[in-house]
Protein backbone atom coordinates (compact mmCIF):
# COMPACT_ATOMS: atom_id res chain seq x y z
CA UNK A 1 0.00 0.00 0.00
CA UNK A 2 2.82 2.41 0.89
CA UNK A 3 4.60 1.82 -2.43
CA UNK A 4 1.52 2.67 -4.47
CA UNK A 5 0.95 5.88 -2.55
CA UNK A 6 4.59 6.89 -2.97
CA UNK A 7 4.33 6.27 -6.73
CA UNK A 8 1.06 8.23 -6.92
CA UNK A 9 2.47 11.24 -5.06
CA UNK A 10 5.69 11.15 -7.09
CA UNK A 11 3.77 11.27 -10.37
CA UNK A 12 1.43 13.94 -9.02
CA UNK A 13 4.39 16.07 -7.86
CA UNK A 14 6.14 15.72 -11.22
CA UNK A 15 3.03 16.69 -13.20
CA UNK A 16 2.44 19.66 -10.90
CA UNK A 17 6.04 20.79 -11.41
CA UNK A 18 5.72 20.49 -15.21
CA UNK A 19 2.46 22.47 -15.15
CA UNK A 20 3.99 25.23 -13.03
CA UNK A 21 7.06 25.54 -15.27
CA UNK A 22 4.88 25.61 -18.39
CA UNK A 23 2.67 28.31 -16.86
CA UNK A 24 5.69 30.39 -15.84
CA UNK A 25 7.19 30.22 -19.36
CA UNK A 26 3.88 30.47 -21.26
CA UNK A 27 4.93 33.60 -23.19
CA UNK A 28 8.03 31.82 -24.48
CA UNK A 29 6.20 28.59 -25.27
CA UNK A 30 3.16 30.17 -26.97
CA UNK A 31 4.75 31.06 -30.35
CA UNK A 32 5.91 27.44 -30.75
CA UNK A 33 2.44 25.91 -30.34
CA UNK A 34 0.30 24.99 -33.35
CA UNK A 35 -1.96 27.80 -34.57
CA UNK A 36 -5.13 26.02 -33.47
CA UNK A 37 -3.88 25.95 -29.86
CA UNK A 38 -2.81 29.59 -29.78
CA UNK A 39 -6.47 30.58 -29.80
CA UNK A 40 -6.69 29.41 -26.19
CA UNK A 41 -3.63 31.30 -24.93
CA UNK A 42 -4.35 34.60 -23.20
CA UNK A 43 -3.12 37.53 -25.23
CA UNK A 44 -0.64 39.98 -23.80
CA UNK A 45 -1.79 43.49 -23.06
CA UNK A 46 -1.02 46.69 -24.93
CA UNK A 47 1.18 47.73 -21.99
CA UNK A 48 3.34 44.60 -22.33
CA UNK A 49 3.64 45.13 -26.08
CA UNK A 50 4.56 48.79 -25.62
CA UNK A 51 7.25 47.77 -23.12
CA UNK A 52 8.56 45.21 -25.64
CA UNK A 53 9.14 48.01 -28.19
CA UNK A 54 6.13 47.39 -30.42
CA UNK A 55 5.26 51.05 -30.80
CA UNK A 56 6.47 54.09 -32.73
CA UNK A 57 5.41 57.59 -33.70
CA UNK A 58 3.49 56.16 -36.68
CA UNK A 59 1.94 53.29 -34.68
CA UNK A 60 1.37 54.80 -31.25
CA UNK A 61 -0.08 52.20 -28.90
CA UNK A 62 0.26 54.56 -25.92
CA UNK A 63 -2.10 57.31 -27.05
CA UNK A 64 -4.41 55.33 -29.30
CA UNK A 65 -4.95 52.18 -27.26
CA UNK A 66 -3.75 52.51 -23.67
CA UNK A 67 -4.83 56.07 -22.90
CA UNK A 68 -7.82 55.74 -25.21
CA UNK A 69 -9.20 52.98 -23.00
CA UNK A 70 -9.17 50.29 -25.68
CA UNK A 71 -10.78 47.18 -24.19
CA UNK A 72 -9.10 44.73 -26.56
CA UNK A 73 -6.38 42.41 -25.26
CA UNK A 74 -3.55 43.61 -27.48
CA UNK A 75 -1.94 43.05 -30.85
CA UNK A 76 -2.00 39.70 -32.64
CA UNK A 77 0.44 37.45 -30.74
CA UNK A 78 1.80 35.64 -33.80
CA UNK A 79 2.29 38.87 -35.75
CA UNK A 80 3.86 40.63 -32.76
CA UNK A 81 6.29 37.75 -32.22
CA UNK A 82 7.22 37.79 -35.92
CA UNK A 83 7.81 41.56 -35.87
CA UNK A 84 10.01 41.19 -32.78
CA UNK A 85 11.99 38.42 -34.49
CA UNK A 86 12.52 40.60 -37.59
CA UNK A 87 13.60 43.53 -35.40
CA UNK A 88 16.11 41.32 -33.59
CA UNK A 89 17.49 39.44 -36.63
CA UNK A 90 17.65 42.31 -39.11
CA UNK A 91 18.48 45.09 -36.62
CA UNK A 92 15.66 47.37 -37.76
CA UNK A 93 13.11 49.49 -35.93
CA UNK A 94 9.47 48.67 -35.33
CA UNK A 95 8.07 50.46 -38.40
CA UNK A 96 10.64 48.88 -40.74
CA UNK A 97 9.98 45.42 -39.26
CA UNK A 98 6.22 45.88 -39.79
CA UNK A 99 6.86 46.86 -43.42
CA UNK A 100 9.13 43.83 -43.99
CA UNK A 101 6.53 41.51 -42.47
CA UNK A 102 3.74 42.99 -44.60
CA UNK A 103 5.78 42.70 -47.82
CA UNK A 104 6.59 39.06 -47.04
CA UNK A 105 2.92 38.37 -46.33
CA UNK A 106 1.85 39.92 -49.64
CA UNK A 107 4.53 38.05 -51.61
CA UNK A 108 3.55 34.75 -49.98
CA UNK A 109 -0.04 35.32 -51.11
CA UNK A 110 0.81 36.10 -54.74
CA UNK A 111 0.66 39.89 -54.52
CA UNK A 112 3.43 42.23 -55.63
CA UNK A 113 4.60 43.95 -52.41
CA UNK A 114 5.48 47.18 -54.22
CA UNK A 115 2.36 47.70 -56.35
CA UNK A 116 -0.27 45.62 -54.57
CA UNK A 117 -1.22 43.98 -57.86
CA UNK A 118 -1.65 40.20 -58.23
CA UNK A 119 1.39 38.34 -59.57
CA UNK A 120 -0.83 35.83 -61.38
CA UNK A 121 -0.94 36.75 -65.08
CA UNK A 122 -4.46 35.31 -65.34
CA UNK A 123 -5.86 37.51 -62.58
CA UNK A 124 -8.59 39.91 -63.68
CA UNK A 125 -7.84 43.39 -62.37
CA UNK A 126 -10.21 45.40 -64.61
CA UNK A 127 -13.64 44.76 -66.03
Amino acid sequence: MGGKMFYFYSVLSFLTLVALVAYYHRRTIAPHLPARMQHYIPLSSFEEQRDAGLTSAHFDIESLNILGGDSRSGLDEVGAAEVQRIMREEHVGFDEARLIRQKRYLAANGIDPNTGMPLDAKAVTRL
